[in-house]
């Protein structure tokens, strides 16, 4: 049994807040029965069917499933249609693989499952989006409501887009948010251009000769020329990127050899590490750049060295005048004040920046926690359910201040 909502102590200025606040224990029990039920990418079968019950309840006027495999699209008509306008909303549902060490009633019911990134919490603010636009549909066109599976690597937002999205549904613009436990909750962040960076993954297999670990002399030890190579990519940075533009070269996992085999050199080793680069430039500089000294530091020392460099999400670029129009509308729902318009870059990834790169929008950050909050992907995480009411009137309003309906 989940444990009864408590009413939210947050407030916030707006018709739209005001209605899906009397809704908010409603919002806080499905956010909690998501969270004690999480699902990977593409196995979003309870969370997909969640949101199909919530949307019909809701009343909206159609709901098309099994997009990019487990995804679901929401569509609400405005009381006008004569815009002829269409704004997509973006919500993601799928969890991590992580152990919740957690002990609310709520936490999850599956070993090795949390949602510890707080898509449980993105996906019940666009179902109150969903809700209040239904109920009032004060607006001149269609709203197209996105949950999303698969955005936790496996890049569920480029399965819907290649499943037929924008062609079955053109939006002319498409908004994502995110909740950021680093921001206080009631403000919002964003910034015009790169708001979080690609994501890459390069694998580096060292090939050299293995031998007897007393006779050293005899092989080439690729757990030595590693070492060297590990050396030499943390000067792709500090000597090849221009000091303005961010990027993070990491080796993240090593593998060579028996750890029970004390005096073995191994005949392989490989590597595995990310880069995070926010320019194409830049991205292509690193690419080469690893490739070129991996080959050359293992040449050094006789060994070989081959880079398999895999390009997994782009970066996620606002569009200016997009970016603009959510921190407009922000403001008039928290104030001027809890708007941060230069909001700082992610290194981290995200694969909205798919549907950025196929419709201008902008993704955004809404505060959940502030100073000493755990952050994101942690084992205690959980979504902060104060903001849903602002988190759903915040969508909504992109919606109505967008598409604005004039009586006639």
């Amino acid at each position: 049994m989940l444990a009864p909502a408590a009413p939210s102590r947050l407030m916030a200025h707006g018709r739209a807040f005001s209605h899906i606040a009397q809704f908010h224990p409603e919002l806080t029990a499905l956010r909690r029965d998501l969270h004690a039920h999480p699902e990977l990418g593409f196995e979003e079968v309870y969370t997909a069917a969640r949101v199909q019950e919530a949307l019909r309840l809701c009343g909206v006027d159609e709901i098309h499933t099994g997009i990019g495999k487990t995804g679901v699209v929401g569509i609400i008509r405005g009381r006008g249609q004569a815009s002829g306008r269409m704004i997509g909303l973006r919500a993601d549902m799928d969890a991590l693989t992580m152990t919740e060490h957690n002990d609310f009633p709520w936490k999850s019911t599956k070993t090795g499952m949390m949602h510890g990134c707080g898509h449980d919490g993105h996906t019940t603010m666009l179902v109150g989006a969903a809700r209040y636009l239904a109920e009032t549909r004060n607006f001149d066109g269609t709203a197209v409501l996105i949950f999303q599976p698969g955005e936790e690597g496996f890049a569920g937002a480029k399965a819907m887009i290649e499943d037929g999205l924008f062609q079955r549904f053109p939006v002319e613009s498409v908004y994502g948010m995110h909740n950021w436990p680093g921001l206080k909750p009631g403000t919002v962040g964003i910034i015009p251009g790169p708001m979080m960076a690609a994501a890459d993954r390069f694998t580096i297999e060292v090939t050299g000769k293995g031998g007897h670990g007393a006779h050293a002399y005899l092989a080439v030890d690729p757990v030595l020329v590693s070492a060297h190579i590990i050396t030499a990519i943390q000067s792709i940075v500090s000597r090849n990127v221009k000091p303005i533009d961010g990027a993070v070269v990491s080796v993240c996992a090593m593998q060579a050899g028996d750890l029970h085999a004390m005096s073995v050199i191994p005949g392989k080793a490989t590597l595995v590490g990310t880069a995070r680069t926010f320019r194409p430039e830049v991205q292509a500089l690193v690419e080469r750049r690893l490739n070129e000294l991996c080959s050359a530091v293992a040449l050094g020392f006789g060994a070989t060295a081959s880079v398999h460099y895999e390009r997994i999400y782009p970066a996620t670029v606002n569009s200016e005048r997009e970016a603009e129009f959510v921190a407009d509308v922000a403001e008039t729902l928290v104030g001027v004040e809890h708007v941060v318009r230069d909001m700082e870059p992610s290194m981290g990834a995200e694969d909205f920046s798919f549907m950025l790169q196929a419709k201008p929008g902008a993704y955004m950050r809404i505060g959940q926690g502030g100073e000493g909050s755990c952050m994101l992907h942690n084992s205690r995480y959980d979504f902060n359910d104060d903001i849903l009411p602002l988190g759903a009137a915040i969508h909504a309003s992109l919606v109505e201040q967008s598409m604005p309906f004039a009586a006639g």
